[in-house]
């Protein structure tokens, strides 16, 4: 059964902070769970509860093939004792980078289709076609976001982080963001930093709150210029800052979500963009086992947390 730990909410100290006046904390979601961490683990929550109650005895779900998506919903599947089918993007190659291999020894049916048939993920013929292949299964979307997903990240705040006026959240596909938002209290305001180079995401957020009737007592801002060229794309700019923040706060990101968010944050705050007496909160989405497959595809070192 998927139980939560009890996170962290560290005060970081840095002379920057001092001098501007802000208090700087980090809500530690990498912590939530042993095996299904960060954001992943309250996207998760309900989808598996849901399936369960359906009497449903495996899910299927999509995914690249470094996905945290994949990997978490092989540790929680395992878990809550169902069978997993993951649905992988691009030819199976030899050996398993680290993520696929993990999700596979944990019992996950890894199947593997061409770029242009994965673009059907959502096409209901084409999920008729894996209905037939795998038989009855409850379906989870690629990156975990579907309405209980958003039930299950508007609980990552609680009553003890209503002192913060800024909620900083990395975004990806918009579902944790959208629960950040639905769960605000009326000084705070959310801010939403890209990890996909475009303006189309301003959009995108917008459908999701429309979609899911999403009420707030507070506001939000999106930033798209830290993306870093991209989805999985990085500069040098960006691995030397993770290794900073790590020397400086013994804290490690990753470099598709977490480290562009960070670097955003610490970059606003030099540019004056928080009033002083700001108290912000980074929430820390978890992905780190990601920081593994990043080092086999790029050969850069990353810090990687102690187990």
């Amino acid at each position: 059964m998927l139980l939560p730990n009890p996170v962290p909410t560290p005060l970081l100290t840095h002379s920057l902070l001092e001098e501007k006046g802000i208090e700087l904390a980090i809500k530690r979601l990498d912590l939530v769970n042993s095996g299904v961490s960060g954001n992943k683990f309250f996207k998760l929550k309900y989808n598996l509860e849901k399936a369960k109650n359906e009497g449903k005895n495996r899910v299927l779900t999509f995914g690249g093939a470094f996905s945290n998506h994949i990997y978490a919903t092989a540790e929680a599947s395992k878990a809550e004792n169902l069978a997993s089918i993951g649905i992988i993007r691009g030819e199976r190659t030899k050996p398993l980078n680290s993520t696929l291999a993990h999700a596979e020894e944990l019992g996950m049916e890894l199947y593997y289709i061409d770029r242009n048939k994965y673009r059907n993920k959502t096409d209901l013929e084409f999920l008729a076609t894996l209905q037939d292949k795998f038989g009855d299964f409850y379906l989870i979307p690629e990156g975990g976001t579907n309405e209980l997903a958003i039930k299950g990240t508007q609980e990552i705040l609680d009553s003890g982080d209503n002192q913060y006026t800024h909620i900083c959240s990395s975004i990806g596909t918009g579902g944790t963001f959208a629960g950040l938002y639905a769960s605000l209290s009326e000084h705070q305001k959310l801010l939403g930093f890209s990890s996909l180079k475009g303006e189309f995401i301003h959009k995108e957020i917008a459908d999701l709150i429309n979609k899911f009737d999403l009420n707030s007592r507070g506001s939000y801002e999106v930033f798209t210029n830290y993306h870093f060229g991209g989805y999985a794309k990085y500069k040098e700019e960006l691995i030397d800052f993770i290794w900073w923040f790590y020397e400086n706060f013994e804290i490690v990101l990753d470099p598709i979500y977490t480290a562009k968010m960070a670097f955003g944050i610490w970059d606003l705050i030099k540019k004056d963009y928080f009033p002083k007496g700001s108290k912000i909160l980074m929430i820390h989405s978890g992905g780190l086992q990601g920081n593994i497959g990043f080092s086999e595809r790029t050969g850069i070192e990353l810090p990687i947390p102690s187990k």
